[in-house]
């Protein structure tokens, strides 16, 4: 446990502000993360140290197809969540408490950049498995100290947090995989019990700070999969960060309290024809077939990675991440 950043004090109540909730917390009670605690008028991370997971992983599980392809990431976890997503694939670490969960375990930020440091084909750490956003101090900590040892840091994130967290921590953080869950704020409101505007503002100040991007959409039957909905989302995307932004539209599958069936392959085949129109580097998930794995430069069509599964064959790119065909940039973070 450690005392929160990002918070006033009201006469024995807290307010929080690390995240677009603006929680109001009474002594002794959660804001809506349920790991962020007011004890006698001060706020304190109840998940500080208590890591649920860590494990070794492919950087293309995050999902990241364009951050060092290929690669090993060290990958850390705890509870809690900002959003409560009646489709959550990791409900049982998001929606729970330190009270709750009986397998936590406790590891310094020394403890975490050592471990990682354990591989040498390891390229950093990636925060993800739970949203990031609210063990914030415990994860400002081991950004800090993973920078100090040359490691790349990620953040698995669904955006929702305030600018003034999110430029605090952009100096000790490389890449974002970010969850745009929809583009409509009824949506939002109904499934996350979130809202979607902050998400979208979070998206363009890490374009500002020209951190690497890539955006992740699960499709979800007959709630977020209407083709008009999906092109605004596409055209924001191109208007807002470029038409090399990487997007990876996902197949859902009943999870949580979500019991609509799972995504047709022929709408995400829709979604991904559209997605091409518009963006150059569009990617499916969760799909067993091959289509949409793989990346090919967007000026020659030459194919420079083949996938299959997390298994990544870099075929076609120089060591700077240019085609070796046309000599066209692809992928700018691809070697060490």
């Amino acid at each position: 446990m450690k005392e929160a950043l990002f918070y006033d004090h009201l006469n024995g109540k807290v307010k929080c502000h690390l995240c677009p909730h603006e929680c109001i917390i009474q002594n002794g009670k959660r804001g809506s993360c349920r790991v962020r605690k007011n004890l006698n008028g001060k706020l304190f991370s109840e998940n500080y140290r208590q890591v649920c997971s860590y494990n070794f992983d492919p950087i293309e599980k995050k999902p990241l197809y364009h951050f060092f392809p290929g690669r090993t990431i060290f990958s850390i976890g705890s509870i809690g969540c900002n959003l409560h997503c009646s489709f959550c694939q990791n409900w049982e670490i998001s929606q729970s408490t330190v009270d709750d969960h009986p397998y936590l375990r406790s590891n310094s930020p020394d403890d975490i950049v050592s471990l990682a440091k354990s591989r040498s084909d390891n390229i950093g750490i990636a925060f993800t498995y739970n949203e990031p956003t609210v063990w914030y101090e415990y994860m400002y900590d081991i950004a800090q100290l993973a920078k100090q040892e040359n490691l790349k840091t990620v953040m698995v994130t669904n955006g929702f947090i305030n600018p003034d967290p999110l430029e605090k921590l952009l100096p000790y953080m490389d890449a974002f995989s970010i969850d745009l869950k929809a583009f409509t704020e009824q949506f939002y409101k109904q499934h996350t019990a979130s809202k979607l505007a902050p998400v979208l503002e979070t998206i363009k100040l890490l374009k500002k700070h020209n951190k690497h991007i890539e955006i992740t959409n699960l499709i979800i039957t007959e709630t977020n999969d209407g083709e008009k909905e999906f092109r605004k989302m596409a055209d924001w995307i191109v208007n807002e960060t470029g038409r090399d932004t990487v997007l990876h539209i996902s197949r859902y599958f009943p999870m949580f309290k979500m019991t609509k069936e799972a995504t047709s392959n022929e709408k995400l085949n829709q979604l991904y024809a559209i997605a091409k129109e518009k963006l150059n580097y569009v990617y499916l998930g969760n799909v067993r077939s091959g289509e949409g794995q793989d990346t090919s430069c967007n000026n020659c069509n030459f194919k420079v990675i083949e996938r299959t599964g997390y298994h990544t064959q870099i075929i076609g790119l120089d060591k700077a991440g240019n085609c070796l065909n046309c000599k066209q940039p692809v992928i700018s973070n691809c070697c060490l």
